[in-house]
């Protein structure tokens, strides 16, 4: 299904979502210290999970959902490992 077919709704989340992706990107970029630009890291994943997820809900597909779920888990398990990481070393800035 293209997006000229989805509905008005599902067409401004995907709009909202791709602007605050795109602001994640910037913080990502932009980030003063290494946890700065982690939590952008995860928000954009977080962001392309929602995407995917809003894509599945208006195109009535659920192989997007499938897709959701996988970069949110590895969007976890990588926040985990960050916070491993910290625990373990510390974090001077």
């Amino acid at each position: 299904m293209s997006l000229s077919g989805l509905l008005t709704p599902a067409a401004i989340a995907l709009a909202m979502l791709s602007v605050a992706l795109l602001l994640a990107f910037v913080r990502l970029a932009r980030g003063p210290s290494l946890p700065d630009r982690v939590i952008a890291l995860d928000l954009v994943s977080i962001l392309a999970a929602a995407i995917a997820a809003t894509y599945a809900i208006a195109a009535e597909d659920a192989v997007f959902l499938d897709v959701a779920i996988v970069l949110a888990l590895i969007s976890f398990l990588g926040t985990v490992a960050f916070a491993r990481f910290v625990e373990r070393q510390g974090f001077n800035e």
